[in-house]
């Protein structure tokens, strides 16, 4: 199991803390990456480990598949895309019907045939890229289970939170709307920080690379979690002194290995 650091301990070379003795799920493998769920005792011994260095600097948490689930959008604009096309199997879609980012994958789950789904597939994309990156539709997310309460905890315990996310500004209104519904703390004063693409059609690995380097260079950071591969590769190669944690939910599907020392975990409970 992971050795748990005494809060009075200063973050020496023992934090981030060592995941030699980790434990993992058995059998459980992200096809793309090879990332490895900690077992739920060793991620809330994790968690916890973190939280006793909250006063110690900033925590950083993407939101897509991190702090948020965003299945429930997902599944709304399936079933408004079915309404229209004439589906009415397709207004059925639930969260649960998603395992990744693949639309097929879905349609296949809630039952659409083969024939279906490819004369759909192309339509419903469209459908859904003017629908997914816009705040009326983010503002449907759900948490992440214990997403809030362990921002607020790190919170009390004295953090400096930065929410930073590849969503583009015009999704800033249905964000804080979604944060205000669901619980998260809410962008106030200088603790607490919503960091937002200024462009829609840029980069996200360029701009969470920027984002990290600048935060790193003026502040400590005690943490940081992100579903994508590429990018809590990116904070562990930029921030060494940084715990970085891959939230083992979904992402893009790129195949990129998650980089060793980085732990998995499948929520914030």
């Amino acid at each position: 199991m992971l050795k748990l650091i005494q809060r009075d301990q200063p973050l020496t070379e023992s934090y981030p803390p060592d995941l030699s003795r980790a434990e993992y799920e058995a059998g459980v493998v992200d096809p793309h990456c090879g990332a490895r769920p900690l077992t739920r005792a060793c991620g809330s011994q994790l968690l916890a480990t973190i939280l006793q260095h909250s006063e110690c600097g900033t925590m950083v948490f993407d939101l897509d598949s991190t702090l948020l689930d965003n299945g429930p959008r997902n599944a709304l604009i399936m079933r408004e895309y079915g309404e229209r096309a004439g589906l009415p199997i397709l207004t059925n879609a639930h969260a649960r019907h998603w395992q990744d980012w693949d639309a097929r994958r879905a349609m296949a789950n809630i039952g659409l045939s083969a024939d279906q789904i490819a004369k759909h597939h192309d339509d419903y994309d469209n459908f859904w890229g003017e629908r997914f990156f816009s705040s009326e539709y983010c503002a449907h997310d759900e948490l992440t289970p214990g997403a809030s309460a362990f921002v607020t905890r790190a919170l009390d315990g004295g953090a400096r939170v930065v929410y930073l996310t590849g969503r583009p500004e015009n999704m800033r209104e249905g964000t804080l709307a979604c944060f205000a519904r669901l619980g998260v703390p809410l962008p106030q004063g200088p603790r607490i920080e919503l960091t937002m693409k200024p462009l829609a059609d840029s980069s996200d690995d360029d701009f969470k690379r920027d984002c990290a380097q600048a935060l790193g260079e003026r502040e400590k950071i005690v943490a940081a979690f992100d579903n994508e591969p590429q990018h809590i590769n990116t904070y562990h190669a930029l921030l060494p002194q940084t715990a970085c944690v891959h939230l083992f939910t979904d992402h893009s599907m790129r195949s990129i290995a998650l980089a060793d020392g980085i732990a998995s975990i499948r929520n914030f409970l």
